[in-house]
């Protein structure tokens, strides 16, 4: 998580939202990822999706079989279901987003029987730094 909450700071220092994700499988990390939406100028530029997409390179292959992810914040429907596409085993996050976040706060996605793969998820890891650094940064978004 520790390496997660490194990537949310490189979004941070471009003054994108601070969110932050690694793939790790065997203990090795295979690939990470922070948020360039602005910067990219891509509504799919998530942490997520950028930690997935260098797995997949790393691995040369889209399906990330018995990899773990570790994020500073509760992923959104797109980044979900890019996780349950990617076959990512487990997913590990601090802190809940409660406008957006697809595992437990406005939905419980992964729980759903539809889906052709089950992800497990888990969080509440160093919930207290992640919520510090969203909160620092919104805050100080309002007073510009």
């Amino acid at each position: 998580m520790t390496l997660a909450f490194n990537e949310a700071h490189k979004a941070l220092a471009l003054d994108e939202v601070p969110v932050g994700a690694v793939i790790v499988k065997n203990g090795k990390v295979l690939g990470a990822g922070f948020n360039q939406v602005i910067s990219s100028n891509s509504v799919s530029s998530h942490a997520e999706i950028n930690a997935i997409q260098k797995a997949g390179k790393t691995l040369k292959n889209y399906r990330l079989n018995n990899c773990d992810i570790y994020i500073t914040l509760e992923p959104c429907h797109m980044c979900a279901k890019a996780i349950v596409d990617a076959r990512i085993k487990n997913v590990f996050f601090s802190t809940p987003e409660p406008k957006t976040g697809s595992i437990i706060s406005i939905d419980n996605f992964f729980d759903k029987a539809y889906l052709n793969h089950r992800v497990l998820y888990h969080h509440g890891f160093l919930p207290e730094e992640g919520s510090e650094l969203l909160k620092n940064f919104f805050k100080s978004k309002r007073k510009k």
